[in-house]
């Protein structure tokens, strides 16, 4: 069976997209079998790997409404052959009004996921920066979370949040919900603020911490928009760098 890692933090502009798209790729890369899972309304990650969120049939929205199978809504990715998507759109915006009469809601995504969990290696959920039912269905699916902070001085906000929610999902919905650890992103080696922030968390937070630290890139940034993963745009940057480096620790777990 697979691992099922949530990405999750709930401020938003942290890396969360980035690090779900980048990692995901760099985990492929290594001959892994990944399924990405963009539980984001805003369908960032499902465009980030070169997907048109207007020309794909089934996605998240239809697959939680029960309006496809989930092998009907997973889409193949161009470039990297062992790496598949369950798109999104901007129709999973309204998915939580229409699940409110649902019995258990909370578990609707890790009913589908538990069908094709053992053809992957990993299963990376993209959550949207928000606590909602998106999220908790991506927190009652995984076995662990995985959490991005940016280096800014907000970065403890929102964490103790997260935390309290995770401990929540837990006791509650899936006792089996462990963190993985925090990676640090954005990380300006340029500037003190930086090394301040990683210093703060480092102490406040009781938790694993990757050694892999994600640097503020141009690479990175530009990405996206050509529909690319970072080792696929610009396989020398020092941002795919950082995330094959991260997808090796992940990786010796």
């Amino acid at each position: 069976m697979g691992k099922i890692i949530a990405i999750a933090n709930q401020k938003g502009g942290v890396g969360k997209t980035t690090t779900a798209i980048n990692l995901s790729a760099c985990l492929a890369e290594a001959g892994k079998n990944v399924l990405v899972i963009d539980m984001d309304p805003q369908g960032n990650t499902t465009s980030g790997f070169g997907i048109d969120k207007d020309q794909v049939e089934n996605t998240v929205y239809e697959l939680v409404l029960d309006e496809c199978s989930i092998k009907e809504s997973i889409v193949e990715v161009e470039g990297l052959p062992t790496l598949k998507i369950i798109p999104s759109s901007v129709d999973l915006a309204g998915a939580e009004i229409e699940l409110l009469g649902k019995n258990e809601r909370e578990y609707i995504l890790k009913n589908f996921v538990d069908y094709i969990s053992d053809d992957f290696d990993y299963i990376m959920i993209d959550c949207p920066p928000s606590l909602n039912m998106l999220t908790i269905n991506a927190l009652t699916t995984a076995d662990s979370v995985l959490v991005p902070i940016q280096c800014e001085y907000y970065a403890l906000e929102g964490i103790s949040q997260l935390m309290h929610t995770i401990d929540l999902v837990q006791e509650r919905l899936n006792d089996k919900l462990k963190i993985n650890g925090v990676v640090f992103t954005m990380y300006d080696a340029r500037t003190n603020l930086s090394s301040d922030v990683v210093e703060t968390v480092k102490s406040n937070l009781d938790t694993k911490i990757y050694k892999t630290i994600i640097p503020r890139n141009v690479r990175l940034a530009e990405a996206p928009s050509h529909g690319l993963p970072i080792n696929l745009y610009d396989s020398k940057s020092s941002g795919a760098e950082s995330y094959r480096n991260l997808a090796k620790e992940l990786m010796s777990e």
